[in-house]
């Protein structure tokens, strides 16, 4: 008997995508105000009033996602299983590191970046942490751990990615000094690649650590302003130039140099997903396919069972 015909009606309601989906988005919000209630009484030794709370929610986010998001659905997965996770963090590392690195490279060559002195490291934890660790964390758990999880359940890879990556420009556009170009660069170059290092190792670790070092490199090393918010780096940098190029207040996230390499690097990995065999089809099609094996069995079955025994 079809295990999922067997199985309460409360369950297949639960499992279904869409449902999944919306109790996910909802253990998130419990736990961002979890971690907004215990932050409340702890004083905060850097001055930063957010810090404790962005530490608390990181903390919570992941034990949430191991014991509560890896349950849910129809097919239960651990997006931050430990098996491999210290190869796709420390790869994941070295690919948001490498990619701003190279960007912030040519701008220099183009003579768009330049370093006029020493940095200001006195804020440098609390910077790492807001901008670091908590966005790697709870976006890439909220945008690919739910957003795109679900969204690929339902209408598939492309779906999913076209999706997550189109609200993630848009949540982007709430920051300082954003424009809709700005928007639409983060959608397409961070979307895509976010969304391909996913669907590549199925794991978060590899998107969390590219996200991380994406943000430090540019704005705790380079000094450059990271989605808007300006930065104090390990140096003092100065940035000019047409803001097409230089991205102007925003920083080299909406730069034509930032959009080719990181949109290439994004594609690059979305088509090694493919070419492993990542790609999910819209669930009205994987079910129309499991009915027809389905058919095909039974079909199958009978012939098998209405064949004449040879005799011996």
């Amino acid at each position: 008997m079809d295990e999922a015909k067997t199985m309460p009606l409360w369950k297949r309601i639960a499992d279904f995508p869409l449902v999944a989906l919306v109790l996910a988005v909802l253990v998130f919000m419990l736990t961002m105000s979890a971690s907004l209630l215990l932050a409340k009484p702890i004083p905060d030794p850097t001055g930063n009033d957010q810090i404790v709370f962005k530490l608390i929610s990181c903390v919570l986010l992941v034990f949430v996602a191991k014991l509560v998001l890896s349950r849910l659905g129809e097919h239960p997965r651990d997006d931050l299983r430990i098996n491999g996770s210290l190869r796709n963090l420390a790869l994941g590392l070295g690919y948001g590191a490498g990619i701003m690195g190279l960007v912030v490279a040519i701008a220099a060559a183009l003579g768009l970046y330049s370093i006029a002195g020493p940095g200001d490291t006195i804020k440098l934890f609390p910077e790492i942490v807001a901008l670091g660790l908590f966005p790697a964390i709870s976006e890439e758990i909220f945008f690919r751990g739910i957003l795109f999880r679900w969204c690929e359940e339902l209408g598939g890879s492309w779906f999913a990615l076209a999706l997550t990556s189109a609200f993630f420009g848009l949540a982007h556009l709430m920051n300082p000094n954003a424009t809709a170009f700005s928007s639409f660069a983060i959608a397409v170059e961070a979307g895509i690649l976010l969304g391909g290092a996913y669907m590549l190792t199925r794991s978060l670790w590899m998107p969390m650590g590219l996200h991380a070092a994406w943000n430090i490199t540019q704005g705790e090393i380079f000094d450059v302003p990271v989605s808007g918010l300006a930065m104090n780096g390990l140096v003092n940098a100065r940035i000019q130039g047409p803001e097409l190029l230089s991205g102007g207040q925003f920083g080299f996230e909406a730069s034509i140099i930032a959009l080719v390499l990181a949109t290439a690097a994004g594609v690059w990995l979305v088509v090694r997903a493919i070419r492993q065999g990542e790609l999910v089809r819209p669930w009205w099609v994987r079910r129309r396919l499991a009915s027809e094996e389905a058919v095909r069995v039974d079909v199958d079955r009978d012939a098998d069972l209405g064949a004449p025994v040879e005799s011996a």
